[in-house]
């Protein structure tokens, strides 16, 4: 974070000072930059390479930067109106609208602004993320025989069998394919499994990009209510029955947002309702690595107990590394594989072999359990200190579950609030938050807010975050 603020600033400087040249002439070497502002050639670099990108500067290397001259003809503004027609002129005929809605995901991926509490994030602090470690696993994968030569399509046999080692029960190396990241898999394997025009059944609520990726698709959602024990079988039997659907997408280890786990007794159930039905599991295990230290044993995944092919889980390293770091995992047993492997292929090929080769470097390295150990304490430790945070100055937000794993919690809010204004009462307070509208297939039952405990810099940060939302709180509640 500091890094990239000192990118920032010093791009920001450089661009006031660009005027003390003329068009063509040389800036400052970098030594001298760095000389000057105190700064790193590291950071130097960048904020040379941003002006670049904006056009305002051009590098040449072994000479310099230089100011870019102006543009001689100015860029004629196009009408794209048509585009309206074009792209709604066939909706008629799609039984599910196919307009994309990415908001619930941005809110995760967006960076607030400085000085904004982040609550609303999805991936662990730069200063959680292994940085180090995934550094020297990528300078020991490139020195690697033929690292940077095309990859099997299916990923590397070493890295697959290390996914099917981890997710257990009978899945082998052969079951498993390699993905970019579980955003990528969840989306092939809903292309995979259901036409345009079908309906998928949802956990309600749910994770907003599943939602985003289902409804892009053309596919129908149809929530199907969680509690503290997971998804309610006789509820998922029925909508099976109501429906038709041929798959159902789950959460069953610290579901996006409850943190809800899926009862041991609710685990067969849920396999055999759908093996009756005649349709696939999706099982999204996104965070069994975000365990935190007072959790105890975990429940195996879905997959390792599942002999018959029910269902197709998803994997990933990214929630337990960097948002960067997007390798995962898509297994599943039967004819079904191969439709799995055939279209990720026609969609992205393969994962580039030099992350799977870095992937590889990491898991293998001490430094991995030791990451693993730490997140798992520090995690614990933040999601107390928001948890009492909260009961001390928000009693009036409830918290119905308090999850053993995972990043966030997740509030009911008094009946009557205002979901957007309370967002963004906050964010005018210097906190940002995620509205629970977006995780709701259909109307939902009440408001909610998910707030992360990840994405921040320690637990000082959490206690003035909440400090901020009660400021928010006393102006919309």
């Amino acid at each position: 974070m500091q890094e990239r603020s000192s990118v920032t600033d010093l791009a920001d400087r450089l661009r006031q000072e660009l005027d003390r040249y003329s068009p063509g002439g040389k800036l400052p070497s970098s030594r001298a930059l760095v000389d000057r502002f105190r700064v790193s050639p590291v950071t130097v670099s960048r904020a040379l390479a941003q002006l670049a990108a904006e056009g305002l500067v051009v590098t040449r290397p072994g000479a310099g930067a230089f100011r870019a001259r102006a543009r001689t003809t100015a860029a004629v503004a196009g009408d794209t109106s048509w585009q309206e027609v074009a792209l709604s002129a066939d909706g008629a005929a799609d039984l599910v609208p196919r307009s994309v809605d990415a908001s619930g995901v941005l809110v995760s991926l967006a960076a607030p602004a400085p000085g904004v509490v982040e609550f609303n994030g999805g991936y662990l602090h730069p200063t959680l993320q292994p940085e180090r470690a995934m550094s020297a696993a990528l300078a020991r994968a490139g020195r690697r025989p033929g690292a940077w030569g095309r990859p099997p399509t299916e990923g590397l046999p070493e890295l697959r069998e290390w996914f099917a080692r981890n997710i257990g029960g009978a899945v082998t190396a052969a079951e498993v394919l390699i993905t970019a990241g579980g955003q990528s898999a969840l989306t092939t394997a809903l292309r995979a499994l259901a036409p345009p025009g079908a309906p998928v059944l949802v956990e309600s609520p749910t994770y907003p990009g599943m939602l985003a990726i289902a409804r892009s698709a053309g596919l129908r959602p149809v929530p199907v209510p969680v509690d503290p024990d997971g998804v309610k079988p006789a509820l998922l039997a029925d909508a099976f029955r109501a429906t038709g659907a041929r798959v159902f997408v789950c959460q069953p280890l610290f579901q996006n947002p409850t943190g809800a786990v899926l009862a041991p007794e609710r685990r067969g159930e849920v396999l055999r309702i759908a093996r009756e039905a005649g349709a696939f599991v999706v099982e999204d295990d996104f965070v069994r690595r975000l365990v935190h230290e007072d959790a105890g044993p975990l429940p195996r995944p879905l997959a390792a107990d599942d002999p018959d092919g029910v269902v197709v889980h998803v994997s990933s390293l990214t929630k337990a590394t960097s948002p960067s770091f997007r390798v995962s995992a898509l297994a599943a047993r039967g004819p079904v594989l191969e439709r799995l492997r055939a279209i990720q292929i026609v969609d992205t090929f393969f994962v580039p072999r030099p992350l799977q080769e870095a992937a590889l470097e990491l898991v293998g390295s001490p430094a991995w359990p030791r990451h693993l150990r730490t997140i798992s304490a520090e995690l614990k430790t933040r999601r107390d200190t928001m948890t009492t945070a909260l009961r001390l100055d928000l009693p009036q937000l409830a918290l119905p579950h308090i999850p053993s794993g995972g990043y966030h919690l997740w509030l009911r809010l008094p009946d009557g609030t205002d979901e957007t204004a309370l967002t963004a009462a906050a964010l005018r307070a210097g906190v940002a938050i995620t509205p629970g509208r977006p995780y709701f297939s259909a109307e939902p039952p009440a408001g909610h807010l998910r707030l992360s405990f990840a994405a921040v810099a320690g637990v000082g940060e959490i206690a003035e975050g909440v400090r901020r939302l009660r400021t928010a709180c006393d102006e919309v509640l």
